[in-house]
């Protein structure tokens, strides 16, 4: 048998050892397996994982009312998943997608676009994914990369982006107006835990797939990042279709807030009001309250 193909490896230590800052690398080496690593994180350690799994389970089975509402009433609804990477947007959707029918709930993640997508209205690919009736389309990334990936990497003008900046609320207007049910999903990760996730993808073959070169050079791009992520609160959080910060330390306790939001979010048949309980607000809540944590350091 051949070998899993791993041409990353190496790089992401490479960042640590020679280019991270002398606290991020102290805060990635000191850490203890479970430990979380926002010094503003306000639970120390992750949650155990029975809690985690007691508390899923509830909150699963509402998904399969939801999606039955869906099927039935002819609902439209999106979810988009936005965050840095390793956030935890993929792992938040197959908490869904895992107890849910693929033809009434579906995952988008976009590729690179083709040539002539690069020549069509920036919103054209996107339009083609929407959910028709009976749907619910989970965006893992989506539009929004406009606003933070392809600026940080140049891989638009200043006047593509500043000209997304200004259709974008009109566009998520349009789509509440035609009845579509919008949900903007940000999971907030740290430096530190960032850094210590790709190190985790960097050397385990069954991982490596997901790191990206994309990825890698991220790392020495933080603070572009922040700017960005920033001016996309500043100019497409609007009370038509706000967005919902999630921080993502802990990776359970952020799939339950997740799940509990967009729950909460959909006025779905048969909800049992006693099994959702509000999103931890302590991790969960708009733009707004993360100002220091955005513009810190994460560590």
């Amino acid at each position: 048998m051949s070998a899993i193909p791993m041409p990353l490896d190496g790089l992401v230590t490479a960042f640590l050892t020679d280019a991270a800052p002398e606290a991020l690398r102290q805060t990635v080496l000191d850490a203890r397996k479970r430990d979380t690593l926002a010094g503003n994180y306000p639970y120390p350690r992750w949650m155990k994982k029975s809690d985690y799994e007691d508390d899923l389970k509830p909150l699963q089975f509402e998904l399969v009312k939801l999606q039955h509402w869906i099927a039935e009433t002819g609902q439209r609804v999106i979810v988009i998943f936005e965050g840095r990477d390793t956030a935890g947007k993929s792992g938040a959707i197959n908490r869904i997608t895992e107890v849910t029918n693929h033809r009434t709930v579906r995952v988008e993640a976009l590729p690179r676009p083709t040539d002539r997508q690069l020549r069509e209205w920036y919103f054209q690919r996107y339009v083609a994914r929407l959910p028709a009736g009976g749907e619910m389309v989970l965006f893992d990334r989506s539009w929004y990369n406009r606003a933070v990936i392809e600026h940080v990497f140049g891989f638009c003008t200043p006047d593509q982006r500043a000209r997304f900046f200004d259709q974008v609320p009109e566009f998520e207007r349009m789509l509440v107006g035609d009845g579509v049910h919008l949900i903007k999903i940000w999971l907030n990760v740290s430096r530190a835990e960032q850094l210590r996730r790709l190190l985790a993808r960097e050397s385990d073959p069954m991982k490596h797939w997901k790191l990206s070169r994309i990825d890698v050079d991220g790392l020495a791009k933080w603070d572009s990042y922040t700017h960005a992520i920033a001016e996309t609160f500043q100019r497409s959080h609007v009370d038509v279709a706000p967005w919902c910060v999630i921080r993502s330390e802990d990776k359970y306790r952020a799939r339950l807030a997740v799940l509990r939001h967009i729950l909460g979010q959909l006025p779905y048949d048969h909800k049992d009001h006693t099994a959702l309980a509000p999103p931890d607000p302590q991790i969960c809540t708009s733009p707004a309250r993360w100002e220091m944590e955005l513009w810190g350091d994460g560590t």
